[in-house]
């Protein structure tokens, strides 16, 4: 990654140099997805197509661009053209802005008047997202509307009917209730924007009259860093888990050197009241699901005693793995990855010392660390950096940190049984398979983007994608619930399969690495096994699509005794399975309940 394209970031730097940065990313080797994204623009959008290239490159994400014409977004995604219908994009990115509203209320017009114009300006835009659902299928990004410039009620223009900063407001609150109903719709907030950057600034009217942008030249990078960050995480590049150092970090003060009682943290001073923020903001991402980690150098005892601060907000328990000790922060973090089961690239590292980063960005390839600031600043450069973006929120996903925890338990009881068999009936494990249902798509669409090295085909799926495919008859779909006496992992695998007459083409198979050798696969085999000798179907066949992530899993269907019959010079290979009579089940320490119980 490079650093010039993370928070905070130069834009003008970036757009005078943006084919040289583009050229230093596609020599940079990285392997990325490559996606399909259609920009449909109510105002001039190349140099917004550009800069989100830039950021998608840098996220792990290889974009083909779809751009519509001139203000043309209402047309095209209402009737489509021969060149967007053969796109097939693989997102569509909406760019309207208030430009593109039009009719506003007049200053004193009625309550029934101005409800009539927002139930108006409104519904076009609703049939404009139900066409595109109907046709294209994949998620739709919608900009929402930015303040007006001028205010002709002054203040109470955003109280009186007839006011525009009111319309605008019910608006974005009509185009935020949609989107709480549409999982595969999706607000980018340039309401929120336009207010961080300074809306005279973001709004510059020049821009549109000259050059009709919608936004300043400036402010471009700043709108396509957060589409990108979208979309990043839509496909699944988001970050995992958040790594903290301590010292000058979560509080003022070396604990070892200060002793607890002097370190600056609380409501007693200034800068004791940044800390204790920023505590509470860490705490916060814990609950939307960011597991959170330690890497300290300290001694393990004043580590705890200072997160035991009375005046602190995170607690020992808050974290996942809490490393304080005197090795180096890079052999740190990637303990924490290896002990977690997820890649470093997943890891965000928060330190004050820009010393320490340089170091993890040289010893820890992958690691993001930021460039934090000043204390005042580590909330705003964790929050705008958008590593963490939320585009959908799960059960699954709040508990998260619980889970890492339980799976840390379950390693220390491993270690504890010289027999690998009693360890796994030790755990009492429960399993749930069954078809996908619309209460777990969310998190099977996640798993599809977030599994890498247990993933056979490694292919992604939009929710749009995974919903179309469980209402379709000719695939057969099972996801798995896995928990065990230290709690629930939620959804920890998927399968995918097409029929093809008498035969399954096995084209998805992943698991959660969290439950990796505790024969949840042979759960799953079990599950498939029934159901394709339900639906008369007695050959199977397997696919492996080699990466540089999912080695782990080349000889996986060679376990559960498939037989190869291709392998090409590149690694990819076919496997096949004649479902035996009587079949003998493999799983034999995962009880299944429910219907795909054997």
């Amino acid at each position: 990654m490079l650093k010039e394209l993370e928070y905070p970031f130069d834009s003008e730097y970036l757009l005078k140099k943006s084919r040289s940065l583009k050229r230093r990313l596609k020599e940079d080797g990285s392997v990325r997805l490559q996606k399909k994204i259609a920009v449909l623009g109510g105002s001039t959008t190349h140099d917004v197509v550009r800069m989100l290239e830039l950021f998608l490159l840098n996220q792990g994400i290889e974009p083909v661009f779809y751009e519509s014409e001139y203000n043309r977004y209402w047309e095209d995604a209402m009737f489509g053209n021969e060149t967007l219908d053969a796109f097939e994009p693989d997102l569509i990115y909406l760019h309207t802005s208030l430009r593109n509203i039009q009719n506003f209320p007049a200053p004193g017009d009625t309550q029934e008047s101005a409800k009539k114009l927002l139930d108006e300006e409104y519904q076009r835009f609703e049939t404009m997202w139900e066409r595109l659902a109907e046709t294209r299928r994949c998620p739709i990004i919608q900009n929402n509307f930015e303040y007006p410039s001028f205010r002709l009620l002054g203040n109470q223009d955003c109280a009186m009917p007839g006011g525009r900063i009111n319309f605008v407001t019910g608006l974005n609150r009509r185009f935020a209730q949609y989107a709480q109903t549409h999982p595969n719709f999706l607000i980018n907030d340039i309401n929120y924007q336009s207010a961080v950057y300074g809306l005279d600034q973001w709004s510059d009217p020049i821009y549109w009259h000259m050059y009709k942008y919608a936004l300043s030249f400036s402010a471009i990078p700043w709108l396509a860093h957060n589409v990108a960050n979208i979309i990043k995480s839509v496909f699944g590049k988001n970050k995992k888990s958040l790594v903290l150092d301590l010292d000058q970090t979560l509080w003022g003060g070396i604990v070892g050197d200060d002793g607890v009682e002097n370190l600056e943290i609380g409501p007693e001073t200034g800068m004791g009241q940044v800390y204790a923020e920023f505590q509470s903001y860490v705490k916060l991402l814990k609950e939307c699901g960011v597991p959170l980690n330690v890497a300290s150098k300290n001694e393990e005892e004043n580590a705890l005693a200072g997160l035991n601060h009375p005046a602190g907000i995170l607690r020992p328990e808050d974290f996942v793995l809490i490393l304080a000790n005197w090795e180096p922060k890079s052999k740190n973090l990637l303990e924490i990855a290896a002990r977690m089961n997820i890649l470093p690239e997943s890891l965000v590292f928060a330190d004050d010392n820009p010393a320490e980063r340089e170091i993890v960005a040289q010893q820890a390839p992958g690691v993001t660390a930021p460039r934090m600031g000043s204390p005042e600043d580590y909330i705003r450069v964790l929050d705008r950096g958008g590593y963490f973006e939320v585009t959908s929120l799960s059960e699954d996903d709040r508990r998260r940190s619980q889970m890492y925890q339980a799976n840390l338990m379950r390693q220390r009881q491993q270690e504890s049984f010289s027999d690998y068999g009693a360890y796994l009936r030790s755990l009492e494990m429960r399993a749930q398979i069954a078809p996908f249902e619309p209460v777990y798509m969310a998190r099977i669409a996640q798993l599809t983007n977030k599994s890498n090295q247990f993933n056979l085909t490694t292919k992604r799926f939009t929710q749009a994608q995974i919903e179309q495919t469980a209402a379709d008859r000719k695939y057969l779909t099972l996801y798995g619930k896995l928990t065990d006496k230290f709690g629930d992992n939620g959804v920890v695998s998927v399968v995918i399969g097409r029929k093809e007459n008498d035969s399954l083409h096995l084209e998805l198979w992943l698991m959660s690495c969290r439950v990796l050798k505790r024969e949840m696969e042979f759960a799953m085999m079990d599950a498939v096994v029934k159901r394709c000798l339900l639906e008369g179907i007695h050959t199977l066949y397997g696919y492996y699509y080699p990466t540089a992530k999912n080695g782990m899993v080349r000889d996986f269907y060679g376990l559960q005794g498939f037989e190869k019959i291709s392998e090409d010079e590149m690694g990819n290979a076919v496997w096949k399975y004649e479902i035996p009579a009587p079949y003998e089940k493999k799983n034999h320490v995962i009880e299944v309940e429910g219907q795909d119980a054997l």
